[in-house]
């Protein structure tokens, strides 16, 4: 991936929340010292708009994120690929070389169901549980 730097990849089924806000947490809490990518199993080819919200609310910009799939990334592959739900970590490729695999399941926020506040309520607890599981395993990611 960048060089030097180490390079972890959130993968999900469709890469429209869960990875989305573990690549956006990763980089607004790490900063430059990792390069901080998503990727899904399935790419639903969008990326949800209450994942954009519920993470500019805590200052995280992801409106530019893209819905990709893992397959472009295996001519070049990452250091760290961390399954964010059970799915993805079933159907993820055989990568070249040493990848350190890690499963973090989350629940998906993209089945909420009920009112408006329901729904973003749910995807803010995902959000912030995975904030927290990144900040505790930020020394799984270094390596």
């Amino acid at each position: 991936m960048a060089g030097d730097k180490r390079s972890v990849l959130f993968l999900c089924t469709g890469n429209s929340c869960r990875s989305h806000m573990a690549e956006g947490w990763l980089r607004h809490l790490a900063g430059d010292e990792m390069e901080s990518l998503s990727a899904g199993a399935d790419p639903a080819g969008y990326v949800h708009p209450l994942a954009i919200e519920v993470m500019k609310e805590v200052g995280v910009d992801i409106s530019s994120h893209t819905s990709k799939s893992i397959q472009d990334f295996i001519p070049n592959p990452p250091n760290v690929i961390v399954s964010v739900c059970d799915s993805a970590a079933e159907n993820c490729p055989i990568f070249p070389g040493a990848v350190n695999k890690v499963a973090w399941p989350f629940d998906d926020p993209a089945h909420a169901e009920g009112t408006d506040e329901e729904k973003l309520n749910f995807f803010r607890r995902v959000r912030d549980e995975i904030k927290d599981k990144i900040t505790s395993g930020m020394d799984d990611l270094r390596g």
